[in-house]
């Protein structure tokens, strides 16, 4: 009888040895989850921040391409009035030399 006694405490040793190798793997299964669950938490952070950034930088090419269009508007009438001062000074200039 005492053999039983002793098989059913060597029985509950490797029960709790094996509870506890369960627990532990349990542990560091729960660490990994942890771990990837901030770095998820990182990354969601990190491209709600590229969102944002683009949609500032999509404004401010599009004030950018606004404002290069004015200059170019504004060059070409420059350019156009130049061109209407310069023939007028030499028409000016052509009815002196006559």
């Amino acid at each position: 009888m005492s053999e039983v006694k002793m098989d059913s405490g060597q029985d509950l040793d490797q029960a709790l040895d094996r509870i506890s190798a369960s627990i532990t793997k349990l542990e560091g299964a729960l660490h990994r989850r942890t771990s990837r669950d901030k770095t998820l938490d990182a990354l969601e952070n990190d491209l709600q921040r590229i969102g944002e950034d683009r949609t500032q930088l999509a404004a401010k090419l599009d004030q950018a391409e606004a404002r290069g269009s004015r200059l170019e508007d504004v060059n070409k009438d420059v350019s156009r009035r130049l061109v209407a001062a310069m023939e007028s000074i030499r028409t000016v200039l052509e009815g002196q030399e006559s």
